[in-house]
């Protein structure tokens, strides 16, 4: 299935249905008054999530949905049927814009989230309403409202606690396989990962787990379109710490310092975001020499860094701990702060 994180829709809620103009027909009563019910109120347009959906594939390019219309009301004051309500089911973190100005009606991240993105016409009044005085028959009665119609854009930001941010080939695929349940696909040719990838780490138990995003690869220049990365860092920018994955045998701070540069360029929000660095690969590094000034390079640095080998599970443990460390430092400044 084709990864898909943006398509545009078009909506329209069902109309209200007519009310009713009748009169009264009973035996012995040969003038019954007006007994017209009202119609049925169309059925309006939702959005809602669905926990088992990750991309908006299921959804098709201008895709029309309607809602159904509200039924007719009939005699002896009896309502019309109110239309049924289109339900249009979405993952989580989908993002609700208006097509034309691009206003976010929604942004839906809890589970059980719903928007009523158009509102069914009401229903008309049937003739009973319109007895008065002068007017003892009325042969008239409303039609009903038109639905809400609206074209919209819907767009999916993943959401994820940790996201990793590397070169093609740095050994994020690896990773994610090695530390989560997921299974991405993994090649030594660039651009393996094709589509972000959401993983479960769980720490000791299965009671204590946080989600973890793989994205394509990025490379220089990737603010101004090159490579694949750069349409897929939104499906980061939910996360509260950015993992760094670079190759030892790759000029790994030339490439620290690359990386940095793109994401500040992609947004000021998302550079500035908490991180920690794992130097992968760090089994290829056969000379001492050469591995002990990587390390003793990296270490100089503020941040946290790690120097693993994904392939041979060395450092992981110790990573998977401070990785959960260092998302709960972030999360709970984050609740002081709100």
């Amino acid at each position: 299935m084709i990864f898909k994180d943006e398509v545009e829709i078009e909506i329209k809620a069902g109309k209200g249905g007519a009310g009713a103009v009748t009169f009264r027909r009973e035996k012995y009563i040969p003038r019954g008054g007006p007994d017209g019910g009202d119609g049925g109120d169309g059925g309006s347009v939702l959005i809602q999530i669905n926990q088992h959906l990750r991309t908006l594939s299921h959804i098709h390019n201008n895709q029309k949905f309607k809602a159904e219309d509200g039924g007719k009301g009939m005699a002896k004051k009896m309502y019309g049927k109110k239309g049924t309500d289109c339900v249009i089911e979405v993952p989580p973190g989908t993002l609700v814009y208006d097509k034309d100005t691009k206003e976010v009606f929604a942004d839906l991240t809890e589970e059980f989230s719903v928007f009523k993105a158009a509102v069914g016409g009401k229903g008309g009044r049937g003739n009973v309403w319109f007895k008065s005085a002068t007017n003892q028959t009325p042969h008239y009665a409303q039609k009903g409202l038109p639905g809400e119609g609206k074209n919209l854009l819907l767009e999916l930001k993943m959401i994820a606690h940790v996201g990793l941010v590397g070169y093609p080939n740095a050994g994020k695929s690896t990773l994610v396989s090695k530390i989560t349940n997921a299974r991405p696909k993994i090649a030594n040719y660039p651009f393996t990962t094709l589509k972000p990838n959401i993983g479960v780490m769980t720490i000791d138990d299965a009671y204590t787990s946080i989600l973890i995003a793989d994205i394509p690869g990025l490379i220089e220049g990737a603010h101004q379109g090159k490579g694949l990365g750069i349409e897929f860092l939104k499906h980061i920018e939910r996360t509260k710490l950015i993992l760094y994955i670079l190759d030892a045998a790759d000029e790994p701070q030339k490439r620290f310092e690359v990386l940095q540069n793109e994401l500040q360029k992609y947004s000021q929000n998302l550079y500035q975001r908490n991180f920690m660095i794992a130097v992968n690969k760090m089994d290829l590094m056969f000379d001492s020499a050469e591995k002990e000034a990587i390390m003793g390079l990296f270490k100089k640095l503020p941040q946290e860094v790690h120097f693993i080998s994904a392939l041979n599970g060395d450092g992981l443990s110790d990573l998977k701990k401070a990785i959960y460390r260092k998302y709960k430092e972030a999360e709970d400044k984050e609740i002081r702060n709100s």
